[in-house]
Protein backbone atom coordinates (compact mmCIF):
# COMPACT_ATOMS: atom_id res chain seq x y z
CA UNK A 1 0.00 0.00 0.00
CA UNK A 2 1.39 3.37 -1.01
CA UNK A 3 0.52 6.08 1.52
CA UNK A 4 -0.19 9.32 -0.37
CA UNK A 5 0.93 12.37 1.69
CA UNK A 6 -1.82 14.63 2.96
CA UNK A 7 0.11 17.77 2.17
CA UNK A 8 1.10 18.70 -1.39
CA UNK A 9 4.76 18.65 -2.37
CA UNK A 10 4.17 21.53 -4.80
CA UNK A 11 2.23 22.41 -7.92
CA UNK A 12 1.73 19.99 -10.78
CA UNK A 13 3.50 21.60 -13.76
CA UNK A 14 1.12 22.18 -16.65
CA UNK A 15 3.84 22.34 -19.31
CA UNK A 16 2.03 19.44 -21.01
CA UNK A 17 -0.85 21.81 -21.87
CA UNK A 18 1.18 24.84 -22.96
CA UNK A 19 1.28 23.92 -26.64
CA UNK A 20 0.06 21.34 -29.14
CA UNK A 21 1.14 20.73 -32.73
CA UNK A 22 -0.89 20.91 -35.91
CA UNK A 23 -0.61 20.00 -39.54
CA UNK A 24 0.30 22.90 -41.79
CA UNK A 25 -1.42 26.11 -40.79
CA UNK A 26 -3.39 26.30 -44.04
CA UNK A 27 -5.48 23.31 -42.92
CA UNK A 28 -7.06 25.51 -40.26
CA UNK A 29 -9.29 26.96 -42.99
CA UNK A 30 -11.21 23.66 -43.18
CA UNK A 31 -14.34 22.88 -41.21
CA UNK A 32 -13.18 19.43 -40.04
CA UNK A 33 -10.03 21.04 -38.58
CA UNK A 34 -11.96 23.72 -36.73
CA UNK A 35 -14.53 21.21 -35.44
CA UNK A 36 -11.67 19.07 -34.11
CA UNK A 37 -9.94 22.01 -32.48
CA UNK A 38 -13.18 23.10 -30.82
CA UNK A 39 -13.60 19.62 -29.30
CA UNK A 40 -9.98 19.63 -28.17
CA UNK A 41 -10.34 23.00 -26.47
CA UNK A 42 -13.56 21.96 -24.76
CA UNK A 43 -12.04 18.82 -23.25
CA UNK A 44 -8.38 19.77 -22.79
CA UNK A 45 -7.73 23.48 -23.35
CA UNK A 46 -4.25 23.97 -24.78
CA UNK A 47 -2.82 27.50 -24.64
CA UNK A 48 -0.78 27.60 -27.87
CA UNK A 49 -0.71 25.80 -31.21
CA UNK A 50 2.28 25.40 -33.53
CA UNK A 51 2.49 24.24 -37.11
CA UNK A 52 4.47 24.65 -40.30
CA UNK A 53 3.83 26.87 -43.25
CA UNK A 54 2.54 30.25 -42.10
CA UNK A 55 4.77 31.86 -44.78
CA UNK A 56 4.43 29.06 -47.36
CA UNK A 57 2.71 29.70 -50.66
CA UNK A 58 -0.56 28.11 -49.57
CA UNK A 59 -1.11 31.05 -47.19
CA UNK A 60 -0.50 33.59 -49.95
CA UNK A 61 1.42 36.10 -47.83
CA UNK A 62 4.36 36.90 -50.13
CA UNK A 63 2.97 38.26 -53.44
CA UNK A 64 5.57 39.76 -55.81
CA UNK A 65 4.33 41.73 -58.80
CA UNK A 66 5.68 43.96 -61.53
CA UNK A 67 4.43 47.51 -62.02
CA UNK A 68 5.94 50.17 -64.20
CA UNK A 69 8.79 47.86 -65.04
CA UNK A 70 9.78 47.48 -61.40
CA UNK A 71 9.42 44.45 -59.09
CA UNK A 72 7.41 45.07 -55.94
CA UNK A 73 6.17 42.80 -53.17
CA UNK A 74 2.68 42.92 -51.76
CA UNK A 75 2.09 41.23 -48.39
CA UNK A 76 -1.36 39.72 -48.05
CA UNK A 77 -2.83 38.36 -44.82
CA UNK A 78 -6.26 37.20 -45.97
CA UNK A 79 -5.72 33.60 -44.85
CA UNK A 80 -3.49 34.44 -41.88
CA UNK A 81 -6.27 36.55 -40.41
CA UNK A 82 -8.87 33.82 -40.88
CA UNK A 83 -6.66 31.23 -39.22
CA UNK A 84 -5.65 33.33 -36.24
CA UNK A 85 -9.16 34.69 -35.77
CA UNK A 86 -10.35 31.08 -35.59
CA UNK A 87 -7.61 30.13 -33.11
CA UNK A 88 -8.32 33.03 -30.78
CA UNK A 89 -12.07 32.41 -30.94
CA UNK A 90 -11.37 28.90 -29.64
CA UNK A 91 -9.15 30.18 -26.84
CA UNK A 92 -5.82 29.08 -28.26
CA UNK A 93 -2.92 31.31 -29.31
CA UNK A 94 -0.35 30.74 -32.04
CA UNK A 95 3.19 29.60 -31.34
CA UNK A 96 4.48 31.11 -34.57
CA UNK A 97 6.97 29.05 -36.54
CA UNK A 98 8.36 31.30 -39.30
CA UNK A 99 8.64 29.17 -42.43
CA UNK A 100 8.78 27.81 -45.02
CA UNK A 101 10.25 29.96 -47.80
CA UNK A 102 7.83 31.44 -50.35
CA UNK A 103 8.66 30.05 -53.79
CA UNK A 104 9.31 33.51 -55.26
CA UNK A 105 11.79 34.22 -52.49
CA UNK A 106 13.52 30.82 -52.40
CA UNK A 107 17.08 30.56 -53.72
CA UNK A 108 16.52 27.03 -55.02
CA UNK A 109 13.81 24.59 -55.95
CA UNK A 110 14.17 22.04 -53.13
CA UNK A 111 10.90 21.34 -51.37
CA UNK A 112 9.67 19.06 -48.60
CA UNK A 113 6.38 17.21 -48.18
CA UNK A 114 3.55 16.40 -50.50
CA UNK A 115 2.44 20.04 -50.26
CA UNK A 116 5.90 21.31 -51.36
CA UNK A 117 7.26 23.58 -48.67
CA UNK A 118 10.35 25.36 -49.97
CA UNK A 119 13.42 24.79 -47.83
CA UNK A 120 16.21 26.80 -49.43
CA UNK A 121 17.58 30.05 -47.94
CA UNK A 122 16.10 33.31 -49.18
CA UNK A 123 17.67 34.68 -52.32
CA UNK A 124 17.37 38.07 -50.64
CA UNK A 125 17.76 38.33 -46.88
CA UNK A 126 16.57 41.94 -47.14
CA UNK A 127 13.31 40.78 -48.72
CA UNK A 128 12.95 38.00 -46.12
CA UNK A 129 13.40 40.54 -43.32
CA UNK A 130 10.78 42.75 -44.99
CA UNK A 131 8.41 39.77 -45.01
CA UNK A 132 9.01 39.06 -41.31
CA UNK A 133 8.56 42.70 -40.31
CA UNK A 134 5.42 43.12 -42.43
CA UNK A 135 3.88 39.97 -40.96
CA UNK A 136 4.53 40.94 -37.37
CA UNK A 137 3.49 44.55 -37.83
CA UNK A 138 0.22 43.36 -39.31
CA UNK A 139 -0.34 40.98 -36.40
CA UNK A 140 0.41 43.70 -33.86
CA UNK A 141 -1.92 46.12 -35.64
CA UNK A 142 -4.73 43.56 -35.81
CA UNK A 143 -4.42 41.80 -32.45
CA UNK A 144 -2.57 44.33 -30.28
CA UNK A 145 0.96 44.43 -28.98
CA UNK A 146 0.16 42.95 -25.57
CA UNK A 147 -1.46 39.94 -27.27
CA UNK A 148 1.28 39.28 -29.82
CA UNK A 149 3.96 39.55 -27.14
CA UNK A 150 2.48 36.34 -25.68
CA UNK A 151 3.09 34.42 -28.94
CA UNK A 152 6.54 32.78 -29.09
CA UNK A 153 8.15 33.24 -32.52
CA UNK A 154 10.34 30.34 -33.63
CA UNK A 155 12.74 30.58 -36.55
CA UNK A 156 12.31 27.67 -39.00
CA UNK A 157 11.94 23.93 -38.35
CA UNK A 158 14.66 21.28 -37.95
CA UNK A 159 17.41 23.07 -39.91
CA UNK A 160 19.80 20.29 -38.95
CA UNK A 161 18.02 17.98 -41.41
CA UNK A 162 18.77 18.38 -45.12
CA UNK A 163 15.13 17.62 -45.92
CA UNK A 164 14.04 20.75 -44.05
CA UNK A 165 16.94 23.13 -44.74
CA UNK A 166 19.09 22.81 -47.82
CA UNK A 167 22.24 20.90 -47.01
CA UNK A 168 21.52 21.20 -43.26
CA UNK A 169 23.77 24.24 -43.64
CA UNK A 170 24.34 25.44 -40.08
CA UNK A 171 26.06 28.69 -41.05
CA UNK A 172 23.21 29.55 -43.40
CA UNK A 173 20.72 28.84 -40.63
CA UNK A 174 22.58 31.10 -38.23
CA UNK A 175 22.44 33.88 -40.81
CA UNK A 176 18.69 33.31 -41.31
CA UNK A 177 18.19 33.33 -37.54
CA UNK A 178 20.18 36.54 -37.09
CA UNK A 179 18.31 38.40 -39.83
CA UNK A 180 14.95 37.12 -38.56
CA UNK A 181 15.57 37.84 -34.88
CA UNK A 182 16.64 41.41 -35.58
CA UNK A 183 13.61 41.92 -37.84
CA UNK A 184 11.33 40.68 -35.06
CA UNK A 185 12.92 43.00 -32.52
CA UNK A 186 12.67 45.96 -34.91
CA UNK A 187 8.91 45.57 -34.72
CA UNK A 188 8.98 45.43 -30.93
CA UNK A 189 11.71 44.49 -28.49
CA UNK A 190 9.16 42.72 -26.31
CA UNK A 191 8.34 40.11 -28.95
CA UNK A 192 9.80 36.72 -28.04
CA UNK A 193 12.02 35.00 -30.62
CA UNK A 194 13.93 31.73 -30.41
CA UNK A 195 15.20 28.54 -32.01
CA UNK A 196 16.88 26.44 -33.32
CA UNK A 197 14.07 23.81 -33.37
CA UNK A 198 16.45 20.91 -34.00
CA UNK A 199 15.45 17.28 -34.39
CA UNK A 200 16.69 14.53 -32.01
CA UNK A 201 20.33 13.52 -32.35
CA UNK A 202 21.67 16.99 -33.15
CA UNK A 203 22.26 18.46 -29.68
CA UNK A 204 25.71 19.71 -30.71
CA UNK A 205 23.77 22.34 -32.67
CA UNK A 206 22.69 23.77 -29.30
CA UNK A 207 26.29 24.33 -28.27
CA UNK A 208 27.15 26.16 -31.48
CA UNK A 209 23.86 28.08 -31.45
CA UNK A 210 24.79 29.44 -28.02
CA UNK A 211 28.31 30.35 -29.22
CA UNK A 212 26.91 32.05 -32.32
CA UNK A 213 24.31 34.01 -30.35
CA UNK A 214 26.95 35.24 -27.90
CA UNK A 215 29.50 36.08 -30.58
CA UNK A 216 27.02 37.97 -32.76
CA UNK A 217 24.96 39.36 -29.86
CA UNK A 218 21.82 37.98 -31.45
CA UNK A 219 18.52 38.08 -29.52
CA UNK A 220 17.40 34.70 -28.19
CA UNK A 221 14.45 34.61 -25.78
CA UNK A 222 13.89 30.85 -25.67
CA UNK A 223 15.42 27.61 -26.91
CA UNK A 224 13.58 24.90 -28.87
CA UNK A 225 14.17 21.32 -29.91
CA UNK A 226 12.18 18.19 -30.78
CA UNK A 227 12.01 14.73 -29.21
CA UNK A 228 11.02 11.33 -30.62
CA UNK A 229 11.81 7.79 -29.55
CA UNK A 230 11.35 5.68 -32.67
CA UNK A 231 13.97 3.86 -34.70
CA UNK A 232 14.38 3.71 -38.49
CA UNK A 233 11.22 3.23 -40.54
CA UNK A 234 10.42 -0.23 -41.89
CA UNK A 235 8.19 0.71 -44.81
CA UNK A 236 5.05 -1.05 -45.95
CA UNK A 237 2.53 0.47 -48.39
CA UNK A 238 0.97 3.55 -46.74
CA UNK A 239 2.60 2.85 -43.40
CA UNK A 240 5.68 2.03 -41.35
CA UNK A 241 6.72 -0.07 -38.39
CA UNK A 242 9.44 1.11 -36.01
CA UNK A 243 11.15 0.12 -32.79
CA UNK A 244 10.61 2.33 -29.75
CA UNK A 245 12.96 3.31 -26.95
CA UNK A 246 11.54 3.42 -23.41
CA UNK A 247 9.42 6.50 -22.74
CA UNK A 248 12.03 7.72 -20.25
CA UNK A 249 14.17 8.46 -23.29
CA UNK A 250 11.79 11.33 -24.08
CA UNK A 251 12.40 12.80 -20.63
CA UNK A 252 16.15 12.48 -21.15
CA UNK A 253 15.81 14.36 -24.44
CA UNK A 254 13.73 17.05 -22.72
CA UNK A 255 16.49 17.55 -20.16
CA UNK A 256 19.27 17.97 -22.71
CA UNK A 257 19.03 21.72 -23.52
CA UNK A 258 19.30 22.89 -19.91
CA UNK A 259 22.21 20.53 -19.26
CA UNK A 260 24.14 21.51 -22.38
CA UNK A 261 23.53 25.24 -22.11
CA UNK A 262 24.80 25.62 -18.55
CA UNK A 263 27.45 28.32 -18.45
CA UNK A 264 26.38 29.81 -21.80
CA UNK A 265 24.52 33.01 -22.56
CA UNK A 266 21.39 30.91 -23.12
CA UNK A 267 21.43 29.28 -19.68
CA UNK A 268 18.21 29.86 -17.80
CA UNK A 269 16.12 30.71 -20.84
CA UNK A 270 12.75 28.99 -21.29
CA UNK A 271 13.05 25.65 -23.08
CA UNK A 272 10.24 24.50 -25.35
CA UNK A 273 9.99 21.04 -26.90
CA UNK A 274 8.03 22.21 -29.92
CA UNK A 275 7.42 18.67 -31.18
CA UNK A 276 7.37 15.35 -29.35
CA UNK A 277 5.85 11.96 -29.94
CA UNK A 278 6.87 8.32 -29.97
CA UNK A 279 7.26 7.96 -33.76
CA UNK A 280 8.28 10.80 -36.07
CA UNK A 281 6.25 9.19 -38.85
CA UNK A 282 2.62 10.21 -39.66
CA UNK A 283 1.77 6.65 -40.72
CA UNK A 284 2.78 4.50 -37.75
CA UNK A 285 -0.20 2.57 -36.33
CA UNK A 286 1.22 2.77 -32.82
CA UNK A 287 -0.26 6.29 -32.58
CA UNK A 288 -3.79 4.84 -32.72
CA UNK A 289 -3.45 2.35 -29.87
CA UNK A 290 -4.08 2.17 -26.13
CA UNK A 291 -0.44 1.12 -25.81
CA UNK A 292 0.51 4.61 -26.95
CA UNK A 293 -1.53 6.30 -24.22
CA UNK A 294 -0.03 4.11 -21.49
CA UNK A 295 3.43 4.61 -23.00
CA UNK A 296 3.17 8.42 -22.85
CA UNK A 297 1.42 8.73 -19.48
CA UNK A 298 4.65 8.94 -17.42
CA UNK A 299 5.97 11.55 -19.86
CA UNK A 300 2.99 13.83 -19.28
CA UNK A 301 3.33 13.28 -15.54
CA UNK A 302 7.00 14.30 -15.38
CA UNK A 303 7.85 16.28 -18.52
CA UNK A 304 7.23 19.62 -16.82
CA UNK A 305 10.14 18.94 -14.48
CA UNK A 306 12.54 19.51 -17.38
CA UNK A 307 11.03 22.07 -19.77
CA UNK A 308 8.59 24.94 -19.98
CA UNK A 309 6.48 23.18 -22.57
CA UNK A 310 6.38 19.96 -24.59
CA UNK A 311 4.06 20.03 -27.56
CA UNK A 312 2.36 16.83 -28.69
CA UNK A 313 2.76 16.42 -32.44
CA UNK A 314 -0.12 16.73 -33.52
CA UNK A 315 -3.71 17.33 -32.29
CA UNK A 316 -5.44 15.89 -35.39
CA UNK A 317 -4.87 13.38 -38.17
CA UNK A 318 -5.62 16.22 -40.57
CA UNK A 319 -1.99 16.21 -41.59
CA UNK A 320 -0.65 15.84 -45.11
CA UNK A 321 3.14 15.77 -45.05
CA UNK A 322 3.20 12.29 -46.58
CA UNK A 323 0.05 12.87 -48.64
CA UNK A 324 -3.67 12.71 -48.00
CA UNK A 325 -4.49 9.90 -45.52
CA UNK A 326 -5.82 6.72 -47.14
CA UNK A 327 -8.01 5.51 -44.26
CA UNK A 328 -9.69 6.83 -41.13
CA UNK A 329 -7.09 5.10 -38.95
CA UNK A 330 -3.75 5.21 -40.72
CA UNK A 331 -1.21 5.73 -37.93
CA UNK A 332 -1.54 9.51 -38.00
CA UNK A 333 -0.02 11.60 -35.24
CA UNK A 334 -3.37 12.97 -34.14
CA UNK A 335 -5.10 12.82 -30.79
CA UNK A 336 -8.16 12.73 -33.05
CA UNK A 337 -8.79 11.09 -36.39
CA UNK A 338 -10.54 12.98 -39.14
CA UNK A 339 -14.18 13.53 -38.13
CA UNK A 340 -13.26 13.80 -34.46
CA UNK A 341 -12.98 10.16 -33.44
CA UNK A 342 -11.03 10.27 -30.17
CA UNK A 343 -8.01 8.01 -29.75
CA UNK A 344 -6.86 6.60 -26.38
CA UNK A 345 -4.08 9.21 -26.17
CA UNK A 346 -6.75 11.92 -26.53
CA UNK A 347 -8.29 10.59 -23.34
CA UNK A 348 -4.89 10.61 -21.61
CA UNK A 349 -4.77 14.37 -22.26
CA UNK A 350 -8.42 14.83 -21.29
CA UNK A 351 -7.73 12.96 -18.04
CA UNK A 352 -4.72 15.19 -17.35
CA UNK A 353 -6.98 18.20 -17.86
CA UNK A 354 -9.12 16.97 -14.93
CA UNK A 355 -6.19 16.70 -12.52
CA UNK A 356 -5.82 19.21 -9.69
CA UNK A 357 -3.12 21.81 -9.27
CA UNK A 358 -1.70 20.50 -5.98
CA UNK A 359 0.66 17.56 -6.41
CA UNK A 360 0.28 14.94 -3.69
CA UNK A 361 2.19 11.98 -5.12
CA UNK A 362 3.88 10.77 -8.28
CA UNK A 363 5.16 7.28 -8.95
CA UNK A 364 6.13 5.03 -11.81
CA UNK A 365 2.49 4.14 -12.45
CA UNK A 366 0.44 6.90 -10.84
CA UNK A 367 -0.09 10.60 -10.27
CA UNK A 368 -2.22 11.97 -7.41
CA UNK A 369 -3.43 15.56 -7.16
CA UNK A 370 -5.96 17.64 -5.25
CA UNK A 371 -8.27 20.44 -6.33
CA UNK A 372 -8.93 23.55 -4.21
CA UNK A 373 -12.43 22.20 -3.32
CA UNK A 374 -10.94 19.01 -1.83
CA UNK A 375 -11.52 16.65 -4.74
CA UNK A 376 -8.67 14.19 -5.17
CA UNK A 377 -7.75 12.83 -8.61
CA UNK A 378 -5.66 9.78 -9.41
CA UNK A 379 -4.22 9.08 -12.83
CA UNK A 380 -2.90 5.52 -13.11
CA UNK A 381 -1.42 3.62 -16.01
CA UNK A 382 -0.31 0.07 -16.71
CA UNK A 383 3.39 -0.43 -17.45
CA UNK A 384 4.15 -1.25 -21.09
CA UNK A 385 6.89 -3.20 -22.82
CA UNK A 386 8.19 -1.00 -25.67
CA UNK A 387 10.34 -3.84 -27.00
CA UNK A 388 7.24 -5.77 -28.04
CA UNK A 389 8.78 -8.96 -26.67
CA UNK A 390 5.88 -9.29 -24.23
CA UNK A 391 2.32 -8.01 -24.38
CA UNK A 392 2.76 -6.17 -21.11
CA UNK A 393 1.30 -7.10 -17.74
CA UNK A 394 -2.38 -8.03 -17.46
CA UNK A 395 -3.98 -7.14 -14.13
CA UNK A 396 -1.44 -4.59 -12.87
CA UNK A 397 -2.28 -3.86 -9.21
CA UNK A 398 -2.01 -0.45 -7.55
CA UNK A 399 -2.93 0.14 -3.92
CA UNK A 400 -3.12 3.68 -2.59
CA UNK A 401 -4.06 5.13 0.79
CA UNK A 402 -5.53 8.45 -0.30
CA UNK A 403 -6.08 11.41 2.06
CA UNK A 404 -9.54 12.90 2.04
CA UNK A 405 -9.36 16.30 3.75
CA UNK A 406 -11.51 16.90 6.82
CA UNK A 407 -14.32 14.79 8.18
CA UNK A 408 -16.90 13.92 5.56
CA UNK A 409 -20.42 14.60 6.87
CA UNK A 410 -23.06 11.93 6.82
CA UNK A 411 -26.65 13.07 7.27
CA UNK A 412 -28.01 9.78 8.44
CA UNK A 413 -29.65 8.50 5.27
CA UNK A 414 -29.47 4.83 4.43
CA UNK A 415 -27.08 5.55 1.64
CA UNK A 416 -24.57 6.85 4.18
CA UNK A 417 -22.76 5.02 6.90
CA UNK A 418 -19.14 4.07 6.91
CA UNK A 419 -17.92 5.67 10.17
CA UNK A 420 -16.30 9.01 9.31
CA UNK A 421 -17.96 9.26 5.96
CA UNK A 422 -17.58 8.21 2.39
CA UNK A 423 -16.25 9.40 -0.92
CA UNK A 424 -17.87 9.12 -4.31
CA UNK A 425 -15.53 7.34 -6.71
CA UNK A 426 -15.82 7.93 -10.46
CA UNK A 427 -13.46 5.88 -12.60
CA UNK A 428 -12.92 6.51 -16.32
CA UNK A 429 -10.98 3.90 -18.27
CA UNK A 430 -9.40 3.35 -21.67
CA UNK A 431 -7.46 0.24 -22.64
CA UNK A 432 -7.21 -2.23 -25.49
CA UNK A 433 -10.98 -2.79 -25.47
CA UNK A 434 -12.62 0.10 -23.61
CA UNK A 435 -12.67 3.68 -24.86
CA UNK A 436 -10.90 2.40 -27.93
CA UNK A 437 -12.34 3.19 -31.35
CA UNK A 438 -9.29 1.73 -33.09
CA UNK A 439 -10.11 -1.74 -31.73
CA UNK A 440 -13.74 -1.37 -32.84
CA UNK A 441 -12.57 -0.20 -36.27
CA UNK A 442 -10.31 -3.26 -36.59
CA UNK A 443 -13.26 -5.52 -35.63
CA UNK A 444 -15.32 -3.81 -38.35
CA UNK A 445 -12.77 -4.86 -40.93
CA UNK A 446 -10.78 -1.61 -41.02
CA UNK A 447 -13.15 0.30 -43.33
CA UNK A 448 -11.12 2.97 -45.10
CA UNK A 449 -14.10 5.32 -45.43
CA UNK A 450 -16.58 4.42 -42.68
CA UNK A 451 -20.22 5.05 -43.42
CA UNK A 452 -22.18 7.42 -41.22
CA UNK A 453 -23.59 4.54 -39.15
CA UNK A 454 -20.10 3.09 -38.73
CA UNK A 455 -18.80 6.48 -37.61
CA UNK A 456 -21.57 6.58 -35.02
CA UNK A 457 -20.36 3.23 -33.66
CA UNK A 458 -16.76 4.44 -33.59
CA UNK A 459 -17.68 7.60 -31.71
CA UNK A 460 -19.58 5.43 -29.23
CA UNK A 461 -16.66 3.02 -28.89
CA UNK A 462 -14.30 5.94 -28.22
CA UNK A 463 -16.19 6.88 -25.06
CA UNK A 464 -14.23 5.84 -21.93
CA UNK A 465 -15.79 3.13 -19.77
CA UNK A 466 -17.03 4.59 -16.50
CA UNK A 467 -17.85 3.04 -13.14
CA UNK A 468 -19.18 4.60 -9.95
CA UNK A 469 -19.11 3.53 -6.32
CA UNK A 470 -18.52 4.73 -2.78
CA UNK A 471 -15.59 4.05 -0.50
CA UNK A 472 -15.46 4.49 3.28
CA UNK A 473 -13.27 7.16 4.86
CA UNK A 474 -11.46 6.31 8.06
CA UNK A 475 -9.05 8.60 9.86
CA UNK A 476 -9.27 11.00 6.93
CA UNK A 477 -8.22 8.37 4.42
CA UNK A 478 -9.67 5.93 1.95
CA UNK A 479 -8.03 2.84 0.51
CA UNK A 480 -8.12 2.71 -3.27
CA UNK A 481 -7.44 -0.68 -4.83
CA UNK A 482 -7.00 -0.56 -8.60
CA UNK A 483 -6.38 -3.42 -10.99
CA UNK A 484 -5.40 -2.17 -14.42
CA UNK A 485 -5.93 -4.11 -17.61
CA UNK A 486 -3.20 -4.36 -20.24
CA UNK A 487 -2.38 -0.89 -21.62
CA UNK A 488 -4.97 0.73 -19.38
CA UNK A 489 -4.98 4.40 -18.46
CA UNK A 490 -7.51 5.26 -15.81
CA UNK A 491 -8.68 8.40 -14.07
CA UNK A 492 -10.19 8.11 -10.60
CA UNK A 493 -11.96 11.13 -9.13
CA UNK A 494 -12.79 11.06 -5.41
CA UNK A 495 -15.35 13.54 -4.16
CA UNK A 496 -16.53 13.75 -0.52
CA UNK A 497 -20.14 12.62 -0.23
CA UNK A 498 -22.74 14.90 1.27
CA UNK A 499 -25.59 12.46 1.60
CA UNK A 500 -29.02 14.01 1.14
CA UNK A 501 -30.93 10.72 1.12
CA UNK A 502 -34.17 11.26 3.11
CA UNK A 503 -34.40 9.19 6.33
CA UNK A 504 -37.49 7.32 5.10
CA UNK A 505 -35.83 6.02 1.96
CA UNK A 506 -35.46 2.23 2.00
CA UNK A 507 -34.29 0.46 -1.14
CA UNK A 508 -35.46 -2.87 0.27
CA UNK A 509 -39.01 -1.63 -0.29
CA UNK A 510 -38.62 -0.87 -4.00
CA UNK A 511 -41.10 -3.67 -4.82
CA UNK A 512 -43.57 -2.75 -2.12
CA UNK A 513 -42.34 -5.00 0.66
CA UNK A 514 -43.12 -4.12 4.28
CA UNK A 515 -40.36 -2.55 6.38
CA UNK A 516 -38.01 -5.12 7.81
Amino acid sequence: MIRVPAEPSGRLPDAWRTCVGTGRIELALRRDYQDSLALLQRDIGFRHIRGHGVLSDGMGVHRPYDHGGTRHVHHSFTYVDQVIDAYLALGIRPFLELGFMPEELASGDQTVFWWRGHVTPPRSHREWADLVRATLRHLVDRYGLDEVRTWPIEVWNEPNLADFWQGADERAYHRLYEVTAHAVKEVDTGLQVGGPAISPGADDWLDRFAEFAAHREVPVDFVTKHAYTSGPAQHVPFGVHQTLAPATDLLDQFATPRDRLKGTRLAGLPVHITEFNSSYRPDNPVHDTAFHAAYLAPVLARGGDHVDSFSYWTFSDMFEEAGVPTALFHGGFGLLTHRQVRKPVYHLYAFMARMGADLLARGEDHLVTRHPDGRVTVLAWAPVDPTGETEGPEGHALRLSVPVPGRVPVTGGRGGGGGEGEVFVRRSTVDDERGNAYTAWRHMGSPRSPRRDQLDVLHEAAEPARTHRRLPVRDGRTDLHLTLARHEVTLVELTPVTDETPPWWDETRLLGREPS
